[in-house]
């Protein structure tokens, strides 16, 4: 049986603006327990923030984060699905572009994300990286 990206994708998607300071972003991130938000123009994707892109993009060039907006830091050129596409299709750019997330896309607008954990979890839930995606971070 073929399995969607809709079967295992995280819904409802936090996003931010483009104008968000890079500090406030990084407090979403936090409180939501998150490792990347989708960035918004709009309803219209613009780009995908991680946490390593806020550290290496903004952090580490030395800006006021209170000031620096997540706009510079965030991934522009992005691969993208549909809830209805093939998980086979995710998994498969997931290699080919090497990333860990993919927003998942319906008429233009952010529906949610399809993780490598998400995929770690569906396919071999007792594998390392399902662990791993499950753990909660330890503070």
């Amino acid at each position: 049986m073929t399995q969607h990206v809709r079967d295992i994708m995280t819904g409802a998607p936090v996003t931010v603006g483009p104008q968000t300071s890079v500090a406030e972003v990084a407090r979403v991130m936090r409180d939501r327990d998150l490792g990347a938000v989708l960035v918004t123009d709009g309803d219209r994707l613009r780009g995908l923030v991680t946490d390593r892109d806020l550290v290496v993009r903004s952090l580490a060039t030395g800006g006021d984060p209170e000031e620096t907006t997540v706009a510079g830091a965030c991934s522009e050129d992005l691969v993208t699905v549909g809830p209805d596409d093939d998980l086979d299709r995710a998994v498969r750019l997931m290699r080919e572009h090497a990333v860990r997330r993919v927003p998942v896309v319906e008429d233009g607008r952010p529906v949610g994300v399809v993780s490598l954990g998400d995929v770690a979890m569906e396919r071999d839930p007792e594998s390392a990286l399902g662990d791993i995606s499950v753990a909660r971070p330890h503070t």
